[in-house]
């Protein structure tokens, strides 16, 4: 079922105060599943495979077992080499969690000791203010559809 008019255009609005309040997060979202260098993954497996079949036909005619096994796992590995996806690089980025502020810091369990000393959980940070705000008209907006009962249904 296609959406509205208006479910489309609350759904713009949406993402762009999503690119707005947290633009890296709105980026890693719009990734795809095949990066590049994938073309040439295909192409190494591809050969890979029938480089095995190859030795398959080898080790079958000359009778030789050990052959026939090779151009199997050689075969195998090439296929797995062609669907799999290649690791990310891990960069210099913050790894661990992230706090109310919005600072990042180690993960419970990494590094430095997550428990509140001087200074730390001593007073609550709000949230930043576009967040907030935006949180607050979705649901101005969410209850007045609700009171002028315009559903869909």
């Amino acid at each position: 079922m296609p959406l509205s008019e208006h479910e489309q255009r609350l759904l713009s609005q949406m993402e762009q105060q999503l690119l707005n309040d947290d633009p890296k997060f709105a980026s890693a979202m719009k990734g795809s599943a095949r990066r590049g260098g994938s073309a040439g993954r295909l192409l190494l497996g591809g050969a890979g495979i029938l480089v095995g079949l190859l030795l398959l036909v080898v080790g079958v005619a000359t009778q030789l077992t050990v052959v026939g096994v090779l151009a199997f796992v050689l075969m195998l590995g090439g296929a797995a080499w062609a669907i799999s996806t290649p690791r990310r690089p891990s960069g210099p980025g913050p790894r661990g969690a992230v706090r109310t502020d919005g600072s990042t810091g180690p993960a419970p369990g990494q590094g430095r000791s997550t428990a509140p000393g001087p200074g730390r959980g001593a007073r609550r940070s709000r949230p930043a203010r576009g967040s907030s705000s935006f949180m607050e008209r979705m649901e101005e907006r969410w209850q007045k559809r609700r009171d002028e009962g315009g559903g869909g249904r």
